[in-house]
């Protein structure tokens, strides 16, 4: 069917550049279970066993390298982190079709959902299988959101983002095309102290 796309190939992309602004220190570093966040979803991406890993760092560079381990994940700077999180997916978008260019599709996360696991992103691409969809979105506080699997007849709209607006400007344009994973957790992302007071409390 033309409709049905497939998936042999499937990469990670975790966009980790940016500067926590209202935080005010880096969010990639706060602890949740004895690891940074940074480490979290850095564990969360290469249990899947999918490749490449990628990570995408800019802000606080120096400090978040040495958060990374294992030999399955790559690292790549983004010169222009200060323009937003569309220079960040353009970045590993790049990284991604150059390090493996048969990838036919990737997942797109973000440091800041803690909630995030081995076994959500696994759906991801399960329910990629399952339905055929060129895009699988978790879906949260009555959105399509990251993280977010596409087909790589979107990596050409991925690499055309600008800005500061992510990946959902396209899963509202193509949202005849999204299949949808509840994850009612990913609605905790951290940008102050006092959300990252509830994650730690609860």
């Amino acid at each position: 069917m033309d409709n049905t796309y497939e998936i042999n190939n499937c990469g990670v992309v975790l966009l980790a550049a940016g500067s926590s602004s209202r935080l005010g220190s880096p969010k990639q570093l706060l602890r949740y279970k004895g690891k940074s966040f940074l480490q979290n979803m850095v564990s969360a991406a290469t249990g899947t066993n999918l490749s490449p890993i990628i990570v995408v760092l800019g802000a606080h560079a120096d400090s978040l390298r040495d958060e990374i381990g294992g030999n399955n994940v790559h690292i790549v700077f983004n010169q222009l982190w200060e323009e937003g999180i569309a220079s960040s997916i353009r970045c590993g978008i790049q990284a991604l079709e150059k390090i493996n260019p048969i990838c036919d599709g990737v997942i797109l996360m973000v440091c800041d959902q803690p909630y995030i696991t081995t076994a959500l992103l696994s759906d991801l691409v399960g329910v990629q299988g399952k339905t055929g969809r060129p895009i699988v979105a978790a879906y949260y506080s009555s959105i399509a959101g990251t993280p977010a699997l596409f087909h790589k007849k979107f990596f050409q709209a991925l690499l055309s983002l600008k800005g500061d607006k992510g990946a959902g400007k396209i899963l509202q344009q193509q949202a005849d095309k999204v299949a949808t994973i509840s994850f009612p957790m990913g609605a905790f992302d951290v940008d102050t102290i006092e959300n990252y007071e509830k994650i730690e409390a609860g």
